[in-house]
């Protein structure tokens, strides 16, 4: 069984910084592409931001040039440094990974609260 655990959310104030944490562990054979999404209230799930096996990144228009994707692939887990958050950035935040075990199959976090607010 595989599981995602998410950590590093919670409340910080506008312009503030937070870093997200998704560690993988159970039968994993190799992990291809990572990333980020969030889904504020009332709205659909969006995605944040992407991460290949091999360091190729992707963000949405709304987080590009504050938010940076990386990955330690020796420890199967993903991060999210957030920068210059807004208050738009509040959001329960998801991990998301595509896990050989050895089918490949999609796996999601339980996901982490991000509250920006003064």
């Amino acid at each position: 069984q595989v599981q995602l655990v998410e950590s590093g959310g919670g409340l910080v104030q506008p312009g503030g910084s937070l870093r997200l944490s998704c560690a993988a562990s159970g039968r994993i054979f190799s992990i291809h592409t990572m990333g980020w999404y969030r889904q504020a209230p009332g709205k659909q799930r969006e995605l944040a931001a992407v991460i290949t096996s091999e360091g190729s990144t992707g963000y949405a228009d709304s987080v590009k040039g504050r938010f940076t994707i990386s990955r330690d692939n020796a420890k199967n887990t993903v991060y999210l440094q957030m920068n210059s958050l807004k208050p738009e950035d509040t959001a329960v935040y998801y991990c998301n990974a595509d896990i050989m075990t050895p089918a490949l199959t999609v796996y999601w976090g339980q996901g982490t609260q991000v509250t920006v607010s003064s």
